[in-house]
């Protein structure tokens, strides 16, 4: 009976310690140095991430229902930091000396794309933290719709005629 708790107990010993020649095989790919040939497929993937990123386009249309949607959780959310009427001087903004871009001018909001805004309010930025999971996709981009009508309505201000 000893002798066989002694063999059951090498057995098992044996085979813990003594690596199959699969594992063996399989081990120095786990272990593998990144290679130069790996660095350009990554950099690849990275970049079609962010070509892919800027390429969405927005799904939601802008509609009266969405825009008071955005504009109560922008009021929510978003004033503090970037003003009512989306010209970067909240009150938060402010205090913490923060210079935030004027969304009421229309070349800042071309030089972002679509996709681009939408990762901004779901991820955040710098100090600005992302309302990520807080804001629906659908929500996201309705809020990207009415950050646009910022630099619209400055701009039917500034064409509009003077009494």
């Amino acid at each position: 009976m000893r002798h066989g708790l002694v063999c059951l107990g090498l057995v098992f010993f044996a085979g813990l310690s003594l690596p199959t020649e699969q594992q063996q095989q399989e081990k120095p790919k786990e272990n593998a140095p990144a290679t130069d040939a790996a660095k350009p497929a990554a950099a690849t993937t990275a970049a079609a991430t962010a070509g892919a990123a800027t390429e969405r386009k927005n799904p939601v249309k802008p509609s009266p229902e969405g825009m008071a949607a955005a504009k109560k959780a922008f009021g929510y959310d978003c004033a503090m930091c970037h003003g009512v009427a989306g010209d970067g001087k909240g009150d938060v903004a402010a205090s913490m000396n923060l210079t935030l871009k004027d969304w009421r001018d229309p070349a800042v909001l071309n030089a972002l794309t679509d996709a681009e805004m939408f990762d901004l309010i779901s991820k955040g930025k710098n100090k600005m933290v992302g309302e990520g999971d807080r804001l629906t996709p659908e929500k996201t981009w309705g809020m990207v719709n009415y950050v646009r009508s910022f630099a619209k309505k400055e701009a039917a201000a500034a064409t509009a005629p003077k009494s």
